[in-house]
């Protein structure tokens, strides 16, 4: 059984197959509305979402399914104190696949770990995002006719912005990509991706506060939003909530063929002005969400005819219970009875990294 719980599960040859997918169901949508007649899918929304949320159910509806499930946590069981893991064990009685979002980091994990029906991770915490990586994949492609040779700006909140962690670890196996990172020293990019992922393989990276003096290099701007919600310091937000507005006089400088993206909702980081660009692919991005979830949703469900790579899972040698996380997100820190798990980085050095969060302790 296949489950999607971060970017790197699928391979570069399967992020092909479902773009081309996709493609074939935006030219061809009558061919694929039985598709998954008598399926349901269970949309677990565990904090507010529109795009996502509303991407699936009308992915699933486009392909001839059903949809259950809830928008928010306080119309679940998870109010009265439920778990995820119950959760999802209950709810794999009822539906064919999962979509889950949650507030916290690894919830996903446990989340597969626990059902027996595919889980789509649509969002932990600040952690991963990887089907938002899909719209950005098949938007980029679109744009741009495939994924080398490309120049790749991403803006705002890059500490807490898991869209951008799984556009990093998709965009980083293709040939010839560099990345800036533009954000404010708050709120950079964290270092462990950096060091697995760009250091490791020695793909160009350059760190910055500037965007305008970045602008001119770019292929792809990425923007992100300041997301209020994953801060404890409100006046922490307060300050940097403003650190970065797009505007028309910014973009005099770009590429004529810049794409500018955005995960959305936008706050005030991209002036509506914006909209009127050319460049502007943010709103084609959710139009692009869907198509890929569709694909996905056929791919798990082992609809798309289509031979399926074997997820291996990484083999890790795990130390139970000898440390805390520490990360307050981390979804240890409110699931019942989850054991803390810890896998070394560097033995040596007493370098760690929580399995849930893969937040780094030192010891």
């Amino acid at each position: 059984m296949r489950n999607l719980l971060d970017i790197m599960d699928l391979s570069t040859d399967e992020l092909d197959s479902l773009i081309k997918t996709a493609l074939d169901i935006k030219d061809h949508p009558d061919k694929y509305a039985d598709a998954c007649k008598r399926k349901k899918l269970a949309t677990l929304f565990f904090e507010p979402s529109t795009r996502t949320r509303l991407s699936f159910e009308a992915a699933m509806y486009e392909l001839g399914g059903n949809v259950i499930g809830f928008s928010e946590s306080s119309s679940s069981s998870a109010a009265k104190g439920e778990s995820v893991a119950d959760t999802v064990k209950v709810v794999s009685n009822y539906a064919d696949i999962i979509a889950m979002r949650h507030p916290k980091d690894g919830a996903a994990l446990v989340a597969v770990r626990n059902a027996n029906v595919p889980v789509i991770n649509a969002g932990d915490g600040g952690h991963h995002h990887p089907t938002q990586t899909l719209a950005d994949l098949l938007t980029i492609y679109r744009e741009k006719g495939g994924f080398s040779g490309l120049t790749i700006g991403l803006c705002g909140d890059l500490k807490y912005g898991r869209t951008v962690h799984s556009l990093v670890y998709a965009m980083s196996r293709y040939e010839g990509v560099s990345f800036v990172f533009i954000s404010p020293e708050e709120l950079r990019f964290p270092r462990y991706i950096i060091d697995d992922v760009l250091e490791k393989n020695g793909i160009p990276y350059s760190e910055t506060s500037d965007l305008e003096e970045a602008i001119p290099k770019l292929d792809i701007l990425y923007m992100t939003r300041i997301q209020r919600e994953r801060f404890l310091d409100m006046n922490e937000y307060e300050r940097l909530k403003d650190s970065y507005i797009l505007t028309p006089e910014k973009l005099v400088s770009a590429k004529k063929d810049m794409a500018i993206l955005h995960p959305l909702p936008r706050v005030n980081e991209i002036s509506v002005a914006v909209d009127r660009d050319p460049r502007a692919k943010y709103f084609e991005q959710t139009l692009n969400g869907k198509y890929m979830r569709m694909a996905l949703i056929l791919k798990l469900l082992g609809l798309d005819g289509k031979p399926s790579d074997e997820a291996g899972d990484t083999v890790r040698d795990v130390i139970y219970d000898r440390f805390k996380c520490p990360n307050h997100r981390c979804i240890t820190t409110t699931e019942q009875e989850l054991r803390q798990e810890f896998y070394s980085v560097d033995e040596e050095k007493g370098i760690y990294r929580c399995v849930y969060c893969d937040t780094e302790i030192r010891k």
